[in-house]
């Protein structure tokens, strides 16, 4: 049995959601070969910086790349705009997929190795990354894998009504991320001159995203309001390129540069996509969060605290699944309305916010004493038909030394 682990982006953010599980089922002692593919250095080193010593000695890692010439044109002219080469590889590397028994990805765009390339027999599992309320995440795609890890009550619910999964193909599992140590975010030492810390958010889509319409009016806010501190880290993929493409709706933004005035605020700390902003560091530092669709706020609120929504778009919002989070707080439409906003959300947290805020997590991440990356390494081996004792509860042993 070969159990293969893909790493397919530009950025580091869906490493931490499913190579936990390959480190579970490796300290089980899961009897097959588990390998870790990863696409660029950078994804590489993220593995081996998360791997706990396993990376090598107990997981072969290897990293694919562009072996066909017409890829690597395709990638020199086009990848500014759209992810070719995350595209091209799986045509370029079918031998190594062919290889496998079971892939494990927290993504969909490797459904295109069996709807593409014919690799029928190749089992899919997927592990998704966040557990957030976007459609496109309960879309029909997610019906073509062969089994589904999920966080909780609320993604299996959705999954099932709304992309039509069969209920016998999903395990309820919890967050495998949460199982990595929180790290601490690298600010500015007066950060913690007690001045609220506000973190900023927005995603990249840009039929979603508050940044294209009204972000710098954010940004000027703090800028002009330094009785706040801001952490503007925005979804790792808004400034990785030139220009924004979504599939999901088809459209094309620019993200464009950031202004001289802002990088020299003393009072925002400006992370565009470094590694910090895949590791909870920043939704873990906050005191208020302020966003629009990303499914970062749910890891902010591991510990309840205010949010501030922002719906520049004048979206219908209210009772639509897709926008279930923006219960949790406040929004608001203009960001001349950003003081006041702030203000309910923090004035509001206790009395009536902080109660739905609860109840989101819960039905978001089912969560055990066990740690969630174990249930999920037990359903995996259980779906791959492997005999795993040591994952049972309470049972995953140290690693022992072979020989």
């Amino acid at each position: 049995m070969r159990i293969g682990f893909l790493f397919n982006h530009d950025q580091v953010h869906q490493v931490a959601h499913s190579l936990p599980i390959a480190l579970a089922l490796a300290r089980a002692g899961v009897d097959a070969e588990i390998v870790v593919a990863t696409t660029n250095p950078r994804l590489t080193a993220e593995v081996i910086r998360l791997g706990q010593g396993l990376i090598g000695p107990w997981i072969r890692l290897v990293e694919l790349g562009l072996t066909r010439n017409a890829s690597r044109l395709a990638h020199r002219t086009l990848d500014a705009v759209l992810p070719a080469t995350k595209l091209l590889i799986y045509g370029d590397n079918l031998d190594f997929f062919r290889s496998l028994d079971v892939l494990v990805v927290a993504e969909k765009t490797s459904l295109i190795l069996k709807s593409r390339h014919g690799l029928k027999d190749l089992k899919i599992v997927h592990t998704r990354h966040g557990a957030g309320d976007r459609a496109i995440g309960f879309d029909a795609a997610s019906a073509g894998f062969d089994h589904v890890l999920v966080s909780g009550p609320k993604v299996r619910r959705r999954l099932v009504d709304e992309a039509g999964v069969d209920p016998a193909t999903i395990s309820v599992v919890g967050y495998p991320k949460f199982d990595l140590p929180l790290a601490a975010a690298k600010l500015h030492p007066m950060i913690d001159d007690g001045r609220p810390v506000v973190l900023y958010n927005p995603h990249v889509s840009p039929h979603l995203s508050s940044w294209y319409a009204m972000g710098r009016r954010v940004l000027d806010w703090f800028v002009e309001h330094d009785d706040h501190h801001l952490i503007f880290a925005p979804h790792v993929m808004l400034f990785e390129r030139p220009f924004v493409a979504t599939i999901d709706r088809l459209r094309i933004d620019r993200p464009g540069r950031i202004d001289e005035r802002y990088l020299r605020a003393p009072n925002i700390h400006i992370d565009l996509g470094s590694r910090a902003s895949t590791t909870m560091a920043y939704t873990n530092r906050a005191d208020i969060y302020v966003g629009d669709a990303s499914s970062q706020v749910y890891e902010f609120l591991l510990r309840p605290r205010p949010c501030l929504f922002l719906n520049p778009h004048r979206l219908a919002w209210a009772g639509d699944p897709n926008f279930l989070h923006w219960t949790a707080g406040p929004v608001i439409e203009d960001a001349a309305d950003l003081g006041h906003g702030l203000r309910r959300a923090r004035d509001e947290h206790a009395s009536g916010y902080r109660g739905v805020q609860q109840a989101l997590f819960d039905d978001s991440f089912d969560l055990t004493e066990e740690p969630s990356a174990v249930r999920a390494a037990r359903a995996l081996a259980a779906f791959a038909g492997l005999s795993a004792p040591r994952l049972e509860p309470a049972a995953v042993l140290p690693m022992v030394a072979h020989g």
